[in-house]
């Protein structure tokens, strides 16, 4: 046989990703395309992409930036109800850089194992501009059982997991905005920004109890404001029920931190749900034996209007953006 010389792309693939391709139908990656065996589910497909100076800040490790541009694409599977089958990948970089590569592919193949989502394929190519990491994952629900969020109905309970606008937060912080009272609050919410913590532990309690969730990526009210809209209702929220960490409160005390980049600020990543009262307590139970906080903070209701959100006085808190647009 023929000794073929291998290109710096596939050099690249070979040396760096071929590890994290465990799964059979991956075949190495040297193929073209990957097969997935089918299990009679569902199959549930969502792709997000990262971009240098837009997602990612160009001084952050790439360790944190490898975790990243997998579990914002974790966090809409588990919003879904979908167990994570696997992922493509592509990567749009200046240069090969050993001390860029070796760091983002170990932390991704940690991620991958962890997740229970191994790498399949994907592409490689070069770029002058800035950096591009994108992700398609794949996941598994049983079939028809994919949960959806134009099902949001009236009477039913809003609950998010997790803690809100820490990811906000931490990135005013890197840039210089504002200031965090401790070093400790200050790498916590940094930590939040540059590596989101995916609730793939709720998956099945989300596909068994949630008539409706979405993963909060654009900011809390922005998000929730596009459920109600996809799902025709409105709803009541309550802001001083909306869960925040003790970095948070501590900012929003001292003045560093305003209601309004909580509730609009983004890169959360935590989910959103909306419940039926007799499914309330099972899934509230779930999140617990999970580990998982989740908060009650409002009430769907009949209308068109956009959602209220309240203070604890019961008078309504105006926002004057709901959530990052990229356009």
């Amino acid at each position: 046989m023929p000794t073929v010389n291998m290109s710096g792309e596939d050099d690249l693939i070979a040396r760096y990703f071929k590890p994290l391709a465990t799964d059979p139908g991956a075949r190495g990656l040297v193929d073209d395309a990957a097969v997935l065996a089918a299990s009679g589910s569902d199959l549930v497909l969502t792709t997000d992409a990262i971009v240098e100076g837009v997602h990612y800040l160009p001084d952050d490790p790439p360790a944190a930036i490898a975790r990243k541009a997998l579990r914002v694409n974790l966090s809409d599977l588990a919003a879904k109800g979908a167990t994570p089958a696997g992922f493509l990948l592509t990567l749009a970089l200046r240069n090969a850089d050993e001390s860029f590569l070796a760091p983002f592919a170990e932390a991704l193949g940690q991620d991958a194992a962890a997740y229970g989502c191994p790498l399949l394929g994907g592409d490689t190519v070069s770029t002058p501009g800035p950096m591009m990491i994108s992700v398609t994952a794949l996941g598994r629900v049983p079939a028809g059982a994919m949960v959806r969020r134009d099902a949001l109905r009236p009477g039913d309970t809003i609950v998010v997991t997790g803690t809100i606008g820490d990811a906000a937060l931490g990135l005013d912080l890197l840039l210089g905005r504002t200031t965090a009272t401790t070093a400790r609050d200050r790498d916590f919410l940094i930590g939040r920004y540059r590596e989101p913590q995916p609730r793939s532990a709720l998956a099945e309690t989300v596909r068994r109890h949630a008539r409706a969730a979405m993963d909060i990526s654009d900011g809390l009210a922005g998000d929730l404001a596009k459920m109600c809209a996809a799902s025709g209702v409105t709803a009541t929220l309550e802001a001083a029920a909306v869960p925040l960490s003790s970095a948070a409160r501590t900012m929003i005390g001292n003045g560093a931190a305003a209601l309004q980049r909580i509730l609009s600020g983004g890169d959360d990543y935590e989910l959103l749900c909306g419940i039926a009262a007799d499914q309330l307590d099972a899934f509230l139970a779930a999140a617990q034996r999970s580990a998982v906080p989740a908060a009650v903070i409002g009430t769907a209701a009949d209308g068109t209007a956009a959602p209220r959100w309240l203070d604890a006085n019961g008078c309504e808190v105006s926002l004057t953006a709901l959530s990052y647009s990229h356009f």
